[in-house]
């Protein structure tokens, strides 16, 4: 009856199965801070698509989400902050690794009652208001649609009332209900997402990047209205953001991810104070200060990938004490733990002389050079010539084509590969034609 409960005792302590059908009403306490954990993201792997083309986008992530609080992940564009929302709310799939909600598995392959709770219970706010809604839906509908799919009201007039309700909590009015999502502001249309969120009285949120498309003076609208729902209803949200300025205030803890890697997760203030990861104090020093005078004389803490030498120490996270996670391997673990037990705040921005400002940003633009020459060797153009000249030279351009790919051109590879293979397919039907007309004559 309750297939959800497949308890098992162990040390007094009541476990529940991570295959079950339904979700449970609470989720497995932390021991270590004695929190309830509504989400955990355990090893999990992202990746689209297959063979040659494939690009792994984010890492072997793993971070867990208290009941009641917002954990905000923040990293620069591309790093794979939007993949771990999505695959949270079941959009994209794990390669490898699990997602957990309330101790139950939600990600791969579930049960439809399952999905249906995990809608019902887990909800987006998106980056984009304009795209985010339905253009020839009326505001009406799009807020009912979570109330008619799920048949949350007991009749018309209910169904009404809840939205009538909602929409005054998000500061629209009652009038806003027949018009069209082309006729309101960007902030507008948020308040409008974000009311279909909230109807559905969700237990998480998902809000990624929900104020980056907004004006200033709209974006602490948006923030507020966001904490008042959470004070209200105890709302859980995971916060997508890119913007260290505005997370610092409205996180309880924070993860930093790069290219894929969680590299640090740390309550927001100590994650200020002590910035461990060298890419989480460049993100720190690049947040702006409200002084002009010392914005341009401020120097840069710029972060370089090659400073880690990951060829035989293996990374990993782990937490270093306070709950500070920080992915590394045992030598800058070493490191890392020898900071924090100073218990002295690490400076991540620095006001210097306008030489050498202009100095850190020379330094800053030779990094990036760098780093782009590294990713993309610079005669890697993938020539159209490559094409033509192994559709004459076949088996000279297997040669080139096994020699780029060692190392690494490939964009010279996949162009010789071509080239080459509709060499030999050319020449095999010019000799097939050859030998069946042959065949004709004799007979």
């Amino acid at each position: 009856m309750f297939d959800f409960l497949k308890k098992k005792k162990q040390n007094n302590k009541v476990e529940l199965s991570p295959t079950a059908s339904h979700i449970p009403e609470k989720g497995p306490i932390d021991e270590a801070t004695g929190k309830e954990v509504l989400l955990s993201v355990k090893n999990v792997d992202i990746t689209f698509g297959k063979g040659d083309k494939a690009v792994r986008a984010v890492k072997n992530a793993s971070f867990d989400i208290y009941k009641g609080e917002t954990f905000s992940l923040v990293g620069e564009s591309g790093s794979g902050k939007t993949t771990i929302g999505r695959a949270v709310i079941r959009v994209n799939p794990c390669a490898s690794g699990e997602i957990l909600y309330k101790g139950v598995r939600i990600s791969g392959k579930i049960p439809h009652s399952l999905d249906r709770e995990v809608i019902r219970n887990v909800q987006m706010v998106f980056q984009d208001p304009a795209t985010s809604l339905n253009e020839r839906a009326t505001v009406d509908y799009i807020v009912s649609e979570g109330l008619y799919n799920f048949h949350l009201f007991d009749n018309e007039a209910d169904r009404v009332a809840k939205v009538e309700n909602m929409i005054n909590e998000v500061g629209l009015l009652p009038e806003h209900l027949t018009r069209y999502p082309h006729e309101f502001s960007g902030g507008q249309r948020q308040r409008i997402g974000l009311a279909r969120a909230m109807i559905m009285e969700p237990e998480l949120v998902v809000a990624d990047e929900p104020i980056s498309a907004l004006d200033v003076s709209i974006r602490a609208q948006v923030l507020n209205l966001l904490k008042k729902f959470q004070n209200e209803r105890q709302v859980t949200y995971l916060f997508i953001a890119h913007d260290l300025s505005i997370v610092r205030f409205i996180s309880d803890r924070i993860g930093v991810i790069y290219k894929g890697d969680i590299v640090e997760v740390a309550e927001a203030e100590e994650l200020f104070n002590y910035p461990l990861h060298p890419y989480t104090r460049s993100l720190i020093s690049a947040i702006p200060i409200p002084d002009p005078k010392l914005e341009k004389n401020k120097i840069l803490f710029t972060y370089d990938p090659s400073v880690h030498d990951y060829s035989e120490d293996k990374p990993h996270m782990e937490d270093i004490g306070n709950n500070h996670f920080v992915y590394g391997n045992d030598k800058e673990l070493a490191e890392y733990r020898e900071l924090r037990a100073k218990n002295e705040p690490l400076v991540s921005v620095n006001i210097g002389t306008m030489e050498e400002a202009r100095e850190g940003e020379k330094l800053q633009d030779d990094n990036i050079a760098r780093e782009s020459i590294l990713d993309t060797p610079i005669h890697d153009t993938g020539n159209v010539w490559y094409s033509v000249g192994t559709f004459f030279l076949p088996v000279i351009g297997i040669v080139g084509w096994k020699l780029f790919k060692k190392f690494n051109y490939m964009r010279n590879y996949k162009a010789c590969k071509k080239g080459s293979l509709i060499g030999f397919i050319t020449r095999g039907a010019i000799v097939a034609l050859f030998s069946l007309a042959l065949l004709i004559s004799i007979l």
